[in-house]
């Protein structure tokens, strides 16, 4: 290791002497044709390459060439047509730029040869830039690309346990798992956290979004196509790059403050970006960033406890369970004061003690990007590092619930001489995430080649408290370290890649990665006996460090075959060390697409066919744990096995996971109307098979008497157990329709932007797995209604953005308009039972004002009317769906969270 740093240290020295002895730049400035006013972050790009820059809040810029002169400089700004200027001395540029042309944005994703633009790619592409994102009045990237791109699915889930703490995030609707993220077109980490509980993406792995400031982003590219000929695993949805800003010579600071229409939520954030230059060629930028917010409730107050009041009732759980519980001083409670709240405990505390909502949070980030041209090459690297503290709140223990001793002497919660309160345990996080990117270009005539190293991992550490172990009594302790986990990987990429006459464009290269998981186990009290109230600490049994590699090479070539079709092929084959049990995988991907430019290339005609997939993540195949969930109308342990264990592959004779694979189609047109109106619209098709999710909740006592498993779960009171498997195969289809009409002059420096776009989108199961012997000969189900249904209509299959913006003089204002069609939640037993949600259409409005130049101040109100989901509709039948009106609102499956209205205001400056 220590020859590898040395080694490292030397290169970098070198390459360093070469960029001090061959720096040289062009400079220049960039302004509005029409007005002659600074365009501030516009976009510098050395035609052939992928080496530019940005201009400064003068519109001034410095770039360096990357051979010699002459170059082409191609120069684009949102809203403005693209230039293309030749270069032949190192004279000052000045460079007018004239609106119109709105498809013409340069991409880098879709494609791994030369740059393209959105309307020339012959696939799909969202490109959002920093401005774009700013304006959703969203503070995490999950949140903003929620708002602003349909086909992709982001939403809040309280009382989750750590899911709470990562919101499932997936493109199309097809799990977190199958949305790829890079930063800088390099391959982001996975967050270490699978999502267990009964919410979107269930079984799943997805990549941590919120541990990127946006301050740090310059744009966001959203491919909306299958990639993996081109990326590898995990790109059947699409992928999505976030491109980190590289501009100098210019500070912004961004700071915002807001609260809930409720009066709780209480939020602050501060951030500043800085770029500096180095020498004459290079840049450096850096991000720092810091956000807080309160915890919110949106719980119900029934009053009454219509679960546990129930329960007792009608006998299900004697009364004296409820440990002698006193309705009034002196007077034990009856069931049917507990189920109508008739008791002084009731009165004092209508909600039940419940805290359902947003989890209080700290969040501390710092970014960094850097780039050092020089003679013959380019030496790059960026990355950063985001720790985030959250707490979240579990299930009230109220003073009735079962199993828990009001006795001082058995329960440390419990205060001498004061009436039993109960208790309501907490679930902490510390998060911290870390990425780092170093490589360098070289420019070998014709030929670029890119060599890249790239680290990432995701580190959770969990904390329990305001709790207790029931199995020690008195001697429970009330805070707990229940365990953690952590993911990482490390890759090494080759690419290549080369122009021929500004008509072909061949790529390829090589890929090897190493994954690791870990899982700690938490201290022994926190998992002995039954375990500590809320979430059982993982045991040493559940500890593990596995790790395994990947070696992939690719190759592809793009052919303009005259100047308006364009064909391009790609394939990938990729080699695992390890799927599951010790045994590897080999895969081969391919990608074929075409694109033909129409009416005097103002539009295009484009489609893609290829073949995907995803391996099973480590976390799937080695992740075990026991936590406290609902156990059909009870609160109880459920058990997850992992794919490796006795109990599964052979108590039980699951089979060993296999990885997924897929068929991706997508068609569709894109149209420049006029410079400032363009539509596109893609239609697509993805059947993905052998999907990897968790299974039913199956209950312990559902397997035959005597049966190994059941004995022990018994042993071990567990009630219930789920286990990953090859679950099901699915097919997806929907259409993305893009509306934009940009810049309409309405006046002297008054002008009106309309963007709409719409997303159709239907996932429909279309195969089981099939059934290991022992539950097939019992009839049970091991992905059954509830997991489909979470599957097909979990999210919505309806989603559309309709929003306006209003530049008058120095004032501006975004009215934005989001729809959510209708979901629907599952009851795993009958469809009776099943509650749908209703479309709902939140409005944000967002109105800033240029004091100066340099200084806007902004009001921003989220969900302006205060809209929330449709309110649970609670049965006797299906006592868990709102667990005895203690939730007001749905908790496993909804739309957009239940924050309400949001109302911020914030200044911007920037020097």
């Amino acid at each position: 290791m220590n020859s590898s740093f040395r080694s490292l240290s030397l290169l970098l020295w070198l390459l360093l002497t070469c960029y001090y002895l061959n720096a040289q730049n062009i400079k220049g400035k960039v302004v509005d044709a029409n007005s002659g006013e600074s365009l501030i972050g516009a976009s510098i790009q050395v035609k052939g390459t992928s080496f530019g820059t940005t201009t400064d809040v003068d519109g001034n810029f410095s770039l360096a060439t990357v051979n010699q002169l002459p170059v082409t400089l191609v120069v684009n700004y949102l809203g403005y047509q693209q230039r293309a200027i030749e270069v032949a001395s190192y004279d000052e540029l000045s460079i007018e730029m004239a609106q119109g042309l709105y498809l013409n944005e340069v991409v880098i994703t879709g494609s791994r040869g030369k740059p393209r633009t959105i309307l020339t790619s012959p696939v799909p592409i969202d490109n959002i830039n920093a401005a774009d994102l700013k304006a959703s009045g969203r503070r995490s990237i999950d949140q903003m690309i929620h708002f602003k791109v349909p086909s992709f699915n982001s939403t809040p889930q309280p009382i989750s346990d750590a899911t709470a703490h990562f919101d499932p995030s997936e493109l199309r609707n097809l799990g977190p798992s199958r949305t790829l993220v890079l930063i800088n077109g390099k391959r982001k980490n996975q967050s270490a956290q699978v999502y267990l509980n009964r919410t979107p993406g269930k079984g799943e792995v997805g990549t941590d979004l919120k541990a990127i400031p946006a301050e740090a982003i310059e744009r966001i590219e959203v491919l909306r196509d299958g990639a993996s000929a081109q990326y590898g695993s995990d790109a059947i949805a699409g992928v999505i790059n976030v491109i980190l800003k590289e501009r100098v010579r210019l500070t912004e600071v961004d700071v915002e403050t807001g609260v809930t229409g409720e009066g709780d939520g209480f939020s602050y954030h501060a951030a500043i970006n800085h770029g500096l230059e180095i020498g004459k060629k290079g840049y450096l930028n850096l991000t720092g960033s810091l956000f807080h917010q309160d915890k919110t409730n949106r719980a119900a107050e029934p009053g009454g406890d219509g679960f546990f009041g129930f329960l007792y009732n009608v006998g299900a759980i004697p009364i004296e369970a409820a440990g002698g519980f006193e309705a009034t001083p002196g007077k034990l409670a009856t069931a049917e004061q507990i189920l109508n709240g008739d008791t002084d405990w009731q009165r004092a505390n209508p909600g039940l003690g419940m805290n359902i909502g947003l989890p209080e949070q700290d969040r501390y980030s710092g970014y960094v990007n850097l780039g050092l041209p020089y003679g013959f090459g380019r030496f790059y690297a960026s990355g950063g590092y985001t720790f985030r503290y959250g707490k979240s709140f579990a299930m009230y223990r109220a003073p009735w619930w079962p199993g828990i001793s009001n006795n001082p002497e058995n329960n440390p919660l419990a205060i001498p001489g004061q009436p039993y309160q109960g208790f309501q345990p907490t679930f902490e996080s510390d998060i911290k995430d870390h990425s780092l990117i170093i490589g360098n270009e070289f420019f070998i005539k014709d030929w670029t080649v890119d060599l890249s190293l790239t680290s990432g991992s995701n580190n959770v550490q969990y904390q329990v408290s305001n709790s207790i172990n029931t199995s020690l009594g008195a001697d429970s302790p009330t805070e707990f370290n229940p365990g953690g986990y952590q993911f990482g990987n490390l890759l090494g990429n080759l690419d290549i890649r080369r122009n021929f006459h500004d008509q072909v464009s061949l790529f390829f290269g090589a890929e090897m990665r190493r994954e690791r998981f870990e899982v700690r186990a938490g201290q022994e009290e926190s998992y002995i006996g039954g375990g500590v109230q809320s979430f059982p600490g993982l045991q040493p049994a559940n500890a593990l460090d596995e790790s395994r590699t990947n070696f992939g090479i690719y190759a592809g070539l793009d052919y303009d075959l005259t100047r308006s079709f364009l064909i391009g092929a790609a394939a990938r084959y990729e080699s695992y060390s390890k799927i599951g049990n010790g045994a590897g995988r080999d895969n081969f991907s391919w990608k074929i697409n075409a694109r033909q430019l129409i009416g005097d290339q103002k539009g295009a005609i484009r489609t893609s066919v290829s073949t995907g997939f995803r391996a099973p993540s480590l976390h799937q195949i080695y992740l075990s744990n026991i936590q406290t969930l609902f156990v059909g109308q009870n609160v109880a342990q459920e058990g997850t096995f992992n794919n490796v264990s006795d109990v599964t592959r052979v108590a039980l004779g699951v089979p060993q996971l296999d990885v997924e694979t897929s068929i991706n189609f997508t068609a569709g047109i894109t149209y420049r109307w006029t410079d400032r109106f363009s539509t596109s619209l893609d239609y697509y098709n993805i059947a993905v098979e052998d999907r990897v999710l968790l299974s039913n909740q199956i209950a312990t006592n559902a397997l035959p008497e005597g049966n190994t498993v059941r004995m022990q779960l018994e042993d071990d009171g567990v009630e219930s157990f789920k286990f990953f498997t090859n679950a099901a195969d699915t097919k997806t289809t929907g259409f993305d329709l893009v509306l934009n009409y940009r810049d309409i002059p309405l006046g002297q420096q008054k002008k009106l932007t309309f963007t709409l776009a719409i997303n159709r989108n239907k996932t429909k199961v279309q195969g089981n797995p099939t059934v290991p012997s022992v539950f097939a000969e019992n009839n049970i189900d091991i992905f059954g209604r509830e997991e489909i249904g979470r599957l097909e209509t979990g999210r919505p299959n309806f989603k559309g953005t309709l929003g306006a913006s209003l530049q008058v003089k120095d004032w501006s204002f975004h009215l934005n308009n989001t729809y959510f069609g209708e979901v629907t939640e599952t009851n795993p037993i009958s469809i009776t039972l099943d509650q749908v949600y209703s479309a709902k259409v939140l409005t944000d409005l967002m109105i800033g004002y240029d004091v100066s130049k340099k200084i806007n101040i902004h009001l921003t109100a989220n969900n302006l009317f205060n809209v929330f989901p449709d309110e649970i509709i609670g049965s006797t039948e299906d006592l868990q769906l709102n667990f005895g009106g203690r939730f007001r609102y749905p908790w496993h499956v909804n739309q957009f969270g239940l924050l309400g209205a949001v109302y911020k205001i914030g200044a911007t400056i920037k020097f």
